[in-house]
């Protein structure tokens, strides 16, 4: 049995395959073909992708008006809220309304960023999936 001349290919890390899905660059995309696997995990959980998509089309919304408008609990909200906060997707601000407690959430200009290229990465896979039929 012959060797392969040819020097195995190490695999990127999960960490790394998350950056790139994270700023839509990955390989395959370059290459004009779409991965399911290399989507933007973060973005791609239904809670969190309402709570960007809610934030790319308004200018701000509070922790209530996110919760109705996602049909959620209080806990599920502020856990994917946070995880989405901590990647610097969204910029959380809390005051007082009077004496009541007032959350505000806002999309930052890196998950800005990151809706676009998830939304460029899931148009991709829908063509190819269309190409791949036709």
């Amino acid at each position: 049995m012959a060797k392969s001349s040819s020097a195995p290919q190490e695999r990127p890390s999960r960490a790394a395959r998350q950056d790139r899905a994270s700023r839509g660059d990955s390989l395959a995309t370059v290459k004009g073909q779409a991965v399911a696997s290399d989507l933007n995990r973060l973005i791609h959980e239904r809670i969190r992708l309402g709570i960007v998509s809610a934030l790319a089309v308004n200018p701000s919304l509070t922790f209530n008006e996110l919760k109705a408008l996602l049909k959620t609990t209080d806990g599920n909200l502020s856990v994917h809220a946070r995880r989405l906060e901590d990647a610097d997707y969204v910029a959380c601000t809390k005051s007082f309304d009077g004496r009541l407690p007032k959350t505000e959430y806002r999309l930052t200009s890196a998950g800005r960023k990151a809706l676009e290229h998830y939304l460029a990465h899931m148009e991709a896979l829908i063509r190819a999936t269309r190409d791949h039929q036709g």
